[in-house]
């Protein structure tokens, strides 16, 4: 029998409880400098991975260039996945409705409030799963809506070979300055495009640093002003857009992190299981090797370990 043997990806953090290491969280991680030249890597950052809900800036970019005319709160929300509060739905209703769609029309699937605290809150109220409340419904209803400006088909709207669809691919290849490797399906339907994490990093490097008035820039100067509706009230993204001015910050499903700063240092990472819990831990300490610091790191850094009621441990970076 021959014996198989693949590198191992390193550890990015550990799971400390009660003095005792009980788990790992492997991955790759790379920190870009100002210049975009790679400053720091860990693991295997040129291999192509599932940027999932980090390439929605690039899908916002996309009904621009289809020539969806959006700003302010409606575009902040064309990028985000928005924690299922009041203010998101009450929005995203209000853009179907200007373009004479209806919830009916969003092809999400039904879910909860992404955010644990909304979600107890609406299933209190008696509602119960909806295409609407999941976190990609401003996406899809800025998808839907530039469909419609075109004329292009509703139904087929998440088809990797709709217009509209054609259109993010080309956005996500040209802000990542390289060639998409594959195309899968998210979580939400649409089509999901698979570029390297220094890519990754390289297209937020592209929206940071991008001219006003671009499409990139557009995108940009919406997510910075607004990042509430990118993400909710209890999310790093938004502390970190909020407290770091002219930072671009964007979580995506499956513990994928990209991050770029005004003057074009960026940093994207992959945790290879996938662990949500990993996230801040590993951000707090790319932020570091970023030159930020302060309170807001030192909140999304913090993940406590729970024994009964009583605080017994954390996950924390190990480079």
């Amino acid at each position: 029998m021959t014996a198989l043997t693949s590198p191992i990806p390193p550890v990015l953090a550990e799971v400390v409880r009660s003095g005792f290491v009980e788990g790992h969280h492997r991955g790759s991680l790379v920190v870009l400098a100002a210049d975009g030249s790679v400053e720091f890597s860990l693991g295997d950052p040129a291999a192509p991975v599932f940027p999932r809900s980090s390439n929605k800036p690039m899908q916002a970019a996309a009904v621009l260039r289809a020539g969806l005319d959006l700003s302010g709160e409606r575009l902040a929300i064309a990028a985000a996945s928005h924690s299922g509060e009041s203010f998101h739905l009450d929005l995203v209703r209000k853009m179907l409705a200007e373009h004479g769609l209806t919830p009916d029309d969003l092809q999400t699937p039904p879910d909860l409030p992404l955010d644990s605290a909304e979600a107890e809150t609406y299933l209190a109220a008696g509602h119960v799963r909806e295409r609407l409340t999941m976190n990609c419904s401003g996406k899809h209803a800025a998808m839907l809506a530039a469909c419609k400006l075109n004329g292009w088909d509703l139904g087929s709207y998440l088809d990797p070979a709709h217009p509209l669809q054609r259109l993010v691919h080309d956005s996500v290849e040209a802000a990542a300055g390289e060639q998409v490797a594959s195309v899968g399906t998210d979580g939400c339907g649409a089509p999901l495009m698979a570029i390297s994490l220094t890519g990754l990093a390289r297209a937020f490097r592209t929206f940071a640093t991008a001219q006003a008035g671009t499409v990139e820039g557009r995108v940009a100067e919406a997510m910075r002003a607004h990042p509430e509706y990118v993400a909710g009230t209890r999310r790093p993204d938004t502390w970190l857009m909020r407290e770091v001015p002219g930072t671009l910050s964007k979580m995506g499903a499956e513990a994928v992190q990209a991050v770029a700063l005004a003057d074009g240092r960026a940093l994207a990472f992959k945790v290879d299981d996938g662990a949500i819990r990993s996230l801040g831990p590993i951000l707090a300490r790319a932020l570091q090797l970023l030159g930020v610091d302060g309170p807001v790191v030192d909140r999304i850094g913090r993940a406590p370990l729970f024994g009964g009621a009583a605080e017994v441990g954390e996950i924390r970076a190990t480079f």
